[in-house]
């Protein structure tokens, strides 16, 4: 008999073989169509550093730290929702031709180390931009958290700007090592948007030092343990764990509800990207009300547009923490 846990398996080892080998067909095929010129025929200059960034936070640190000497490119389409993305053709040429690709590391982004193995760019400089960042867990009842020699991992650290400020020190060291004759040039760039941070993380822990409520609830993925934890606050989520094909069982709805009541919470907060189906539940059984707290992993195209940035999604997160929180 094989068992069913078995056969799923066997399905997923086979799904993840057949995307290895087609991301290494791809390669090939980028490698007769794609010319990767870094340098201008008519002056002889280096042209702009092509820089591939994985995720929304990470796009717009470098674009703050790049300023005009860099193309910066983010991966994700717009509004595409980051845990469960799957590379096209067009993104393994985008890595093909880039100087600089920076992803959020291993737990984010596990597909990584398959697609760089068939990469035939020697001259990419990858970015682990998590490099020197202490992991926090995922809750204990977790059963869709990232697996490693430290447990269950939450990949969401640019939710602590402290955490934000070191990857941006990561991300400047790329620039320099590609580029070391603009050093200087990154380096007050990336200073420069750092104390934007520092600022942003003195708002926070100002405005959230007096509130009636230290609990938020979200109805949504697992995301926001780093805030919570910066800044003194209990959080609960909707779904345990980070994957967006996960769904909360009865007995957590009820639960949920439960706590809602019984903390006297006026509102329950809901995610970006994601219809906020459970969130609308909760607050259709308690009167709570709704507002987002977006985890900036991606934006929408209209968002895009009208040049929404990290840290202006930040200060609307403060404005809604600060009324679920019934802040002073």
């Amino acid at each position: 008999m094989v068992c069913a846990g078995n056969v799923r398996d066997q399905r997923k080892m086979g799904m993840r073989n057949k995307t290895v080998a087609t991301i290494t067909l791809l390669v090939l095929v980028s490698l007769s169509l794609f010319s990767c010129e870094t340098r201008d025929t008519t002056t002889g200059k280096d042209k702009k550093l092509r820089v591939v960034t994985s995720l929304f936070p990470l796009y717009d640190f470098a674009r703050n730290i790049a300023g005009q000497k860099a193309t910066v490119t983010l991966l994700l389409p717009p509004g595409a929702e980051p845990h469960s993305f799957e590379l096209k053709p067009g993104d393994i040429l985008k890595l093909h031709g880039a100087d600089i690709f920076i992803y959020t590391g291993k737990y984010m982004e596990p597909w990584v180390e398959d697609v760089l193995a068939g990469i035939r760019n020697p001259n990419l400089v990858v970015v682990d931009s998590s490099s020197g960042i202490l992991f926090l867990k995922g809750s204990d009842d977790d059963h869709h958290g990232m697996e490693s020699d430290r447990g269950r991992v939450d990949p969401h650290i640019w939710l602590d700007f402290s955490n934000a400020e070191k990857m941006v020190d990561t991300i400047r060291d790329a620039f320099v090592k590609k580029d070391p004759a603009d050093r200087d040039y990154y380096v007050r760039n990336a200073e420069a948007y750092k104390g934007r941070l520092n600022e942003l993380d003195e708002k926070f822990r100002s405005s959230l030092s007096h509130c009636r409520k230290n609990l938020f609830l979200h109805g949504g993925h697992f995301a926001f343990q780093y805030l919570a934890k910066r800044y003194g606050l209990r959080y609960q989520s909707a779904y345990r764990g980070f994957s967006p094909d996960t769904e909360p069982t009865p007995g957590d709805l009820a639960e949920l509800t439960k706590l809602l009541k019984e903390e006297g919470l006026h509102y329950i907060f809901y995610e970006e990207l994601i219809r906020p189906s459970i969130a609308e539940t909760l607050a259709k059984e308690t009167g709570a009300r709704l507002l987002m707290l977006h985890g900036a992993h991606n934006i929408t195209r209209q968002e895009m547009e009208r040049g929404v940035t990290f840290i202006s999604i930040m200060e609307n997160n403060l404005e809604n923490l600060r009324i679920g929180l019934q802040c002073q």
